[in-house]
């Protein structure tokens, strides 16, 4: 489906503030209440929304170190590749799990408490998967920008 001006702008107001209305983005949008409630039904249908989430300040809740794990499996197989992916997927520290083109086959952004909190993770979560070979790991000193509106 092609998106038209309405769409584009009605998904660039949800990405920075789903909170909004409908009321509120039938004014922002120029259009009636009823339309806006039916784009947005749309939008979510056909995939366009994923999901509507809260973001939290990961300081209040504890969370105070984030890291960058790149990892090596062992092998390449497809049913190595889907194993990894599958359990890791079921860890809560790991928010987010790319494959990778290059010199290392998954990247992973981990969130922790702390430092403790990692190597705990580590050692009897992360490295003892059957199909790791080896965990670099990159931790975070600083945040200069997280977004999570993509460009439209």
């Amino acid at each position: 489906m092609d998106l038209d001006d309405i769409d584009l702008k009605l998904l660039r107001l949800l990405q920075h503030d789903a909170s909004l209305s409908n009321k509120e983005l039938s004014f922002e949008l120029n259009k009636s209440i009823a339309a806006v409630h039916e784009r947005v039904k749309k939008l979510k249908r056909l995939g366009y929304i994923k999901k509507t989430v809260a973001i939290l300040d990961r300081h209040k809740i504890g969370i105070g170190l984030i890291s960058f794990s790149q990892v090596f499996l062992k092998a390449h197989t497809f049913e190595v590749l889907n194993e990894f992916e599958k359990e890791v997927a079921k860890f809560p520290e790991v928010m987010e799990c790319y494959q990778m083109a290059g010199s290392y086959d998954f990247m992973l952004r981990i969130a922790t408490k702390d430092m403790d909190a990692y190597h705990i993770f580590l050692r009897h979560r992360l490295a003892v998967l059957p199909q790791v070979n080896t965990v670099q790991t990159y931790f975070v000193l600083s945040e200069t920008k997280s977004e999570t509106a993509y460009p439209l």
